[in-house]
Order: C-alpha cells, then structure tokens, then sequence
C-alpha cells in the first residue's frame, strides 16, 4: 500500500542500534553529572579558583583529544572552513563552562541543570532569525511554558533570588548559541574538527588567569578530581556525538533529560542535597515542553522526509 511506503528512513534505524544510542546518551549525561559534581567540589570544598577549574576542565580534554588522536594529524584538526565562527563557537564553550563553575558555588545541581535545560527551548525561539528555522504556535507556547518552568525554579519574590541564579542563566544562553552555531558549523566541519575548536580558546587563552591564580591542590583526591575533569567531559561529549550518530535526535533527545535524576543522585550522595518543591515542579514544566518541541521537530521531520520506494 501507498500508506505503508510514506514512511522516514530513519525507522529503518535497527532496535539494537536505538538501544545503543540511548544507552551511550545516558552515559554520556552521567559523565556531565559527575563533571559538574567534581568542579562544586572543587570550588566549594576545596576553595579552589574557579578559572582553575574551568582550564583544568579544557586542558584535560585537549591533552586526552591529541593522545586518542594521535593518528591524526594537528594540521588536519585545524583544518576548518569558517575559522571566526569556530572561535566563536569555543568562546561561549568557555563561557557557558565559566558560568555553570560559578554558579555551582551557590546553587544546588539540580537547580542549575535545570535552567541549563531551558537551552534547546531558546534554541528552537533562536533558530527562526538566526537560521531560517521558524517556529509554528504550537511550539512557541511550548517555549513559553518553559520559560514558567524556570520561573517555578527560581521562584523569584519567595524569598531572596540568589544573583548566582542570573550567572547560571547567561550560561544557559550561550550554551543555546553554542548549540546554534553547532548547527550551522555542522554543514562546513567534521565533527573531529568541532570537537578540537570547541575546546581550543578554553585551554590557551584561560592559561595565563589559570597560572597566575594557582592554588596547589592539598589532598590526593583533589588531584584526582582535578585530572578527572577532562575525561568526563571529554568522553561525555564523545559518546554524546556517537549516539546521535547511531540513532535520529528524536530517538535520543528525551534521555538527555536523565541528567536531571543523576543530578539529583549525585547532589544527594555527595553534598546531602535534597530538590524543593519549586525545582521539582519546574524541573517537570521544562522537561515536558522539552519533550514536546521535540515530538514537534520529528513530526515535521517525517513530513519532509524521503519516501521509500513502495
């Protein structure tokens, strides 16, 4: 039947390879959770400077990127068709980084990963001018409802709003711009060549702040932290890669929002954070607008998508 070929190739995904692709997602926001967990950490109980922190987060990635791809030529990592934008695109690498350190000095996880999940709803506001990408109603009420999500969050008026709460949002916006040019860039570069500009102004131009405000960690498992930060967020971001290569967005997308409850775990674990009600309820909002925007993007995307021979 003509009904039955009206189908997207991207059914045609094998289950194994779905099953994998959330398996790594879920990993890889894992690998997100402890990173921040480490740098609050770091920043709060070691009282070390958070510009150390942030460049022993790059530096770590940038020395684990050249050792696993040490088969690959620098020249050919370099190697890049719009150079302003790459460098763009790592300074609010830098920035969102920077800002979500700063932030973790005052806030709980859960409340900063909750804001930071605002991000794909101003993606999706952004991408009509910046990309030609406009939303219908139906998805700007989504965005709307997300934006009274982070509200709950925050809740300002009850009680004192902590300023730390406006460092995490302009993070959040340049998280949302980083993912835009993402977009963009992703028609012009391979991915190994995203990978290496995205961390490349975060490990040379915070060298001299870094050095400059070095503090000697005091105890072992200091160190070890310190070192960690490159590998979670280094493989965090490769296995993220991988997944959406294994798999559709609209397969993967929901399951970045598990960082939320890996979030919580690891609040609970190590600092005995407990969410209030404000992030709970918030935390939900946000998430099921997420959610929504996404089932929105599949459903115009099967729309367009190429049709299978009958």
């Amino acid at each position: 039947m003509r009904a039955s070929a009206q189908r997207p190739r991207e059914v045609l995904i094998p289950p194994r390879d779905r099953l994998k692709a959330i398996g790594l997602m879920c990993l890889a926001v894992t690998l997100f959770s402890a990173l921040d967990t480490s740098a609050k950490y770091l920043v709060t109980h070691s009282h070390l400077p958070a510009v150390q922190v942030v460049w022993a987060r790059f530096l770590g990635q940038f020395t684990l990127m050249l050792a696993l791809l040490s088969v690959m030529p620098l020249p050919a990592l370099l190697r890049t068709k719009k150079i302003k934008l790459e460098l763009v695109r790592s300074f609010l690498m830098v920035s969102t980084t920077a800002c979500n350190f700063l932030a973790l000095r005052h806030l709980r996880l859960d409340q900063t990963v909750s804001v930071t999940f605002l991000a794909p709803l101003f993606v999706a506001l952004l991408a009509g001018p910046l990309l030609g990408e406009w939303v219908g109603w139906r998805r700007l009420v989504a965005i709307f409802v997300g934006f009274l999500g982070v509200l709950i969050v925050v809740h300002p008026g009850v009680g004192s709003l902590h300023p730390a709460f406006a460092i995490s949002f302009l993070g959040m916006l340049a998280y949302a711009f980083f993912m835009i040019l993402t977009r963009f860039l992703a028609a012009h570069d391979t991915p190994l060549v995203m990978l290496f500009y995205s961390i490349l102004l975060g490990t040379f131009a915070l060298a001299p702040f870094a050095i400059w405000q070095w503090q000697w960690p005091q105890t072992t498992q200091e160190w070890l932290l310190l070192s960690c930060l490159g590998a979670f967020g280094g493989m965090g971001h490769y296995l993220f890669i991988h997944a959406y290569r294994l798999a559709p967005a609209s397969s993967v997308a929901p399951f970045l929002y598990v960082q939320l409850l890996t979030m919580v775990g690891v609040g609970f674990a190590v600092f005995g954070d407990m969410p209030d009600i404000y992030t709970l309820v918030g935390a939900v909002v946000i998430v099921a607008s997420g959610i929504y925007l996404l089932h929105r993007e599949n459903r115009l995307r099967a729309e367009v998508a190429p049709i299978d021979p009958p």
